[in-house]
């Protein structure tokens, strides 16, 4: 009897652990069983239920983020989303900042033609001009059809898209070589007939067109290079080429107008007057998607709450300090021309595109775009004798930020090599534009009559609130109290440049 009784409960306890499997195992932290069938975890892959992180304690239950969790990181999601739009989209608002600006002046769309026919100065805020050349320029808008645009012999200049992406030059190194010639920009997604012989055309991803182009001086005679340029340059539409309309040309030398775009929540409205103006893959997806992410949707008004634009409001004061430290202190050792000097490139990697192979330079982009406009291979791929060269003075010899209350003195060694001439143009730090004085050109160059040069052939070039004596027509203007970069240009720079066999001085602090 007993025998059977154990064989019974040898049979029952069977039974009893085939009905309720968690008899026997391990038990948990929490003393429930631990599953027959669990991984080994790696403490790395699992979310604690408490998180410090610089933006706050983040709380979670067994990885599912509680309320306040979830509204502070949907907050700095959209921080950084809006941090990102700016730093992308600068290149895009600054296109229609010039449209806009040149708008206001009178030089409307697909009609008008801009042209500084007493040279550029201080009045007018643009992105580092230069006060050596004529500058003519002017907005397209495809929206309206296929336009025409006539360039003057002798001219040399890009044309550029929404985005600020280079469409084609025009001039010295576009298709028509400095001989002059008729251009015509196609819509997106235009299918119309488009005429066969005649033209270089252009078809550009987006409707924003902006078109700027310099005419050179030539013995000091600028009201030659301004009749040049309107002897021949023209905008129109294609539909209207059989008969075409006058083109109004605008002088746009002392008018008081802005062609910056904003540092403000401004900005994002300015962004979005770019995306409504554009097709819809006017940029990638992943571009189109981040402005969408923060309300910013073609064929949607832009309308962000109270939480929203707060935070907007947020980022675009933290994206503009962010590029001007990629301007002003670029961590990147490219940045610099010499290793011996101060003197700075504008274009990190030397490629108009910001491409290192197949990484895109993104904070060399950001420094270019905020410090200057247009873009075309030309700028990147001068060859002796021909194109331009740039380098940025943003400090002195003792890399310090330049001074407006001091005087600085650099040297240009003789000789200069350039095929055509060089340039200094001092600019405001805080508007990039140039730099307001009693001076009107902002600079000196070797066309001036009153330079001196040295023995060389070179010449000593002073910056400072006044002239030093002796030195006045070698003297840039500054202001006490205000911070200002300036521009080394070289038109036409020769091989010396090119081997830094040739080298400019750096700003000395003088006593």
């Amino acid at each position: 009897m007993k025998s059977c009784c154990h064989f019974l409960s040898a049979g029952l306890a069977a039974v009893l652990l085939a009905l309720a499997p968690g008899l026997g195992r391990a038990q948990t932290a929490s003393g429930s069983a631990a599953p027959r069938y669990a991984p080994d975890v790696p403490a790395k892959i699992t979310t604690p239920d408490t998180v410090e992180t610089r933006i706050g304690t983040l709380r979670f239950k067994d990885g599912a983020p509680d309320a306040p969790t979830v509204q502070l990181l949907r907050d700095q999601l959209d921080f950084t989303r809006g941090i990102d739009a700016f730093l992308k989209g600068i290149s895009a608002t600054s296109v229609h900042a010039i449209c806009r600006g040149l708008d206001e002046a009178g030089v409307k769309p697909n009609g008008g033609i801009g042209i500084a026919e007493d040279l550029l100065d201080a009045r007018s805020l643009f992105l580092t001009a230069n006060t050596t050349t004529v500058y003519t320029l002017f907005c397209l808008d495809l929206n309206a059809g296929p336009m025409v645009v006539r360039v003057p012999p002798r001219v040399l200049g890009p044309a550029d898209d929404a985005d600020f992406r280079w469409v084609t030059d025009v001039g010295l190194t576009g298709p028509d070589q400095g001989r002059g010639g008729t251009y015509l920009f196609v819509p997106p997604g235009y299918t119309g007939p488009l005429p066969k012989m005649g033209f270089h055309i252009a078809k550009p991803r987006t409707n924003r067109i902006v078109v700027f182009y310099r005419a050179f001086v030539e013995k000091g005679d600028i009201a030659a290079a301004v009749a040049g340029v309107k002897a021949e340059a023209a905008v129109f539409p294609l539909a209207e080429a059989a008969k075409p309309p006058a083109t109004t040309f605008v002088n746009l030398s002392g008018v008081r107008f802005n062609t910056i775009s904003a540092n403000d929540f401004s900005f994002f409205e300015e962004l979005n007057s770019v995306v409504q103006n554009e097709p819809a893959n006017w940029v990638d997806p992943d571009e189109v998607g981040l402005y969408a992410a923060i309300g910013i949707r073609k064929g949607q008004p832009f309308a962000p709450d109270a939480r929203l634009k707060a935070i907007l409001t947020d980022s675009v004061a933290v994206a503009n300090g962010i590029a001007r430290a990629d301007l002003f202190a670029s961590r990147d050792p490219a940045a610099k021309i010499y290793t011996d000097r101060q003197w700075l490139t504008a274009f990190i990697g030397g490629s108009y595109r910001f491409l290192d192979g197949a990484a895109r330079l993104l904070d060399a982009r950001t420094l270019f775009f905020y410090y200057a406009t247009g873009i075309t291979p030309a700028m990147t791929q001068a060859q002796p004798g021909t194109g331009s060269a740039y380098a940025v003075g943003l400090r002195d010899a003792k890399g310090e930020y330049l001074d407006g209350a001091r005087t600085y003195s650099v040297t240009l060694p003789g000789p200069v090599p350039v095929n055509a001439f060089w340039a200094f143009t001092a600019y405001d730090n805080n508007t990039r534009s140039l730099l307001p004085t009693d001076q009107k050109l902002a600079g000196v160059d070797s066309t001036l009559p009153n330079l001196k040069k040295n023995a060389d052939g070179g010449a000593t070039v002073w910056f400072g609130p006044t002239a030093p004596a002796g030195h006045e027509g070698n003297w840039v203007q500054t202001l006490p109290g205000k911070g200002y970069n300036v521009l080394l240009r070289l038109y036409g720079p020769l091989e010396p440049w090119f081997d830094q066999s040739w080298r400019p001085g750096d700003f000395e602090p003088q006593p």
